[in-house]
C-alpha cells in the first residue's frame, strides 16, 4: 500500500504533457501573453463550475515563472472567487507548454494550442482534451473567430459539444441592438 501511495504521489508531481497528437504554439512570447484575459468559453470543470465573468491574469516573475490569478463571480453566493497559482515552462520558454499549480506540488497542463498573431485570443488545452479554454483580451469574440476555434478544437479531437460559451459573439450583440 505504501508503494502505491508513493507512485501516486510521484505521478501527481510529475510534469504534465499535452495530450497525444496535440501541438503547442511555438515562437511564444510570454511578455506579449502577460496581462488579463477573459474566459470566453470552456469545457466546464469542477473548480470553475457555476462561475461567470471569469478572467485569468498572467504576470512574469523574476525567476521566469508566471504568476496566475484566476477570478470568477459566483452568482449563487454573490461573491467573487479568486485562485492564485504559479506556472512553469515545461521545456523552452518559446514553446507554449506550461504546467500550472494552485495546490503545492500538484501540476496541471496548460498548453496554448492556438494563438492570434497579435495575442488577442488564445485556445488552451490541459493535460487531456477534457480541459479547454478559449480566452480573449475582450469579453466577446467575433463569430468567425469563434467558428475557427471550434473547428480547430474539433480537429484536435475535443468534444466541442461540451464547450460552454460565456457570452455571445460580438456580431450577435450588434444584431440584438438593431432589433430592439
Amino acid at each position: 500500500m505504501a508503494a502505491l501511495v508513493g507512485v501516486l504521489a510521484l505521478s501527481a508531481c510529475s510534469t504534465p504533457r499535452a495530450p497525444e497528437g496535440i501541438r503547442v504554439v511555438t515562437g511564444f512570447d510570454v511578455n506579449r501573453y502577460a496581462g488579463q484575459w477573459h474566459e470566453v468559453a470552456r469545457i466546464d470543470n469542477r473548480f470553475e463550475r457555476g462561475l461567470t465573468r471569469t478572467t485569468a491574469t498572467y504576470t512574469l516573475n523574476d525567476d521566469n515563472t508566471v504568476k496566475v490569478v484566476n477570478r470568477g463571480y459566483d452568482p449563487v453566493r454573490q461573491e467573487w472567487k479568486e485562485a492564485e497559482g504559479t506556472a512553469r515552462f515545461v521545456d523552452s520558454p518559446d514553446r507554449a507548454a506550461l504546467k500550472v499549480s494552485f495546490f503545492g506540488p500538484f501540476y496541471g497542463g496548460y498548453n496554448v494550442v492556438a494563438l492570434d498573431e497579435n495575442y488577442q485570443w488564445a485556445m488552451v488545452i490541459g493535460s487531456s482534451r477534457d480541459y479547454l479554454w478559449i480566452l480573449s483580451r475582450t469579453p466577446t469574440l467575433p463569430w468567425h473567430v469563434r467558428d475557427h476555434l471550434l473547428e480547430r478544437a474539433r480537429a484536435m479531437g475535443v468534444d466541442v459539444g461540451k464547450i460552454v460559451f460565456a457570452a455571445p459573439p460580438v456580431e450577435q450583440h450588434a444584431r440584438q441592438a438593431v432589433r430592439t
